[in-house]
């Protein structure tokens, strides 16, 4: 109880030097020295293989620093969005979230945001797993085959080039 208390305090911590405070904007420094340690440490993957793990505000607080960190960029880089690109098993965790129901909505936030960024979708839609969501689509709890469908949905229809040239492959 007590590790789960300090988790949640840095998580919120974290947070807060990623979007700032209502007062304030976060510094841009700090916040690439973070995201620089979330990749060199390994724990933006820790967080999410450990997701089930985290009580409910910290799982929120997760998927917004997921979230917030992928959206950065300098100049025209997107320096998370190259990361994952060199880790695509974080994308694959996000998309196997699906299967816990109490961490199902939150992977699939975190996975519609990768999809967004075209290099991301393509390493999923070319994957073994991209069938994985015909079993998502049918789970029995509405909640997460809705969630399971948008992401499909959004996977199928953001890249148009891309989901063309995937079809043409893999038209049978």
């Amino acid at each position: 109880k007590q590790a789960s208390e300090e988790v949640s305090k840095s998580l919120q911590a974290m947070k807060e030097i990623l979007c700032g405070t209502t007062d304030k904007e976060p510094p841009t420094e700090i916040v690439a020295q973070l995201a620089q340690e979330l990749y060199n440490s390994g724990l933006l993957v820790t967080l999410i293989a450990n997701l089930q793990l985290i009580d409910f505000e910290g799982k929120k607080d997760v998927s917004q620093i997921f979230n917030n960190i992928l959206r950065r960029q300098i100049g025209t880089r997107s320096p998370t969005v190259e990361y994952i690109s060199a880790h695509p098993h974080i994308l694959f965790m996000l998309l196997k979230g699906y299967e816990s129901p109490n961490i199902a909505l939150r992977c699939g936030i975190m996975l519609r945001e990768c999809i967004r960024h075209e290099p991301l979708a393509k390493i999923i839609l070319f994957s073994e797993q991209f069938r994985d969501f015909f079993k998502y689509v049918e789970m029995s709890t509405f909640d997460i085959a809705s969630d399971a469908f948008a992401t499909f949905k959004d996977l199928l229809t953001r890249h148009k080039l891309l989901v063309a040239e995937f079809l043409e492959q893999n038209y049978d």
